[in-house]
């Protein structure tokens, strides 16, 4: 596993990464099977329940630690100026189920 920002987050990584894999392995396997658009975010909320339980407080520490980093080796306004050049954008909408894309049908 690689090391984080700041040598005193490394542990904290570390120990989110190996949860979070463990966490993913499972979600993973039953994720693949056929089921119902119900039964799939019944299972996803779950999941995500069980990683909060799990994950959720090491996640909550290494973000902490990291945040601190950034700003103790004076990331933040280079983070900052990223974000306003580069800001993050929702996805498009998923088609519904049934719509054909505007690039799968043939012109004629």
């Amino acid at each position: 596993m690689a090391h984080s920002l700041s040598p005193e987050c490394t542990p904290l990584k570390h120990a989110y990464d190996s949860c979070f894999n463990t966490w993913f392995e499972g979600y993973l396997e039953p994720a693949v099977s056929p089921s119902s658009s119900e039964q799939r975010a019944q299972y996803s909320k779950k999941k995500a329940d069980e990683f909060e339980e799990r994950c959720g407080k090491v996640w909550v520490e290494y973000k902490q630690c990291v945040q601190k980093a950034v700003k103790d080796k004076g990331l933040g306004d280079l983070l900052d100026q990223a974000r306003v050049e580069n800001p993050l954008r929702d996805p498009p909408p998923a088609p519904s189920p049934g719509e054909v894309s505007s690039s799968s049908s043939s012109s004629q």
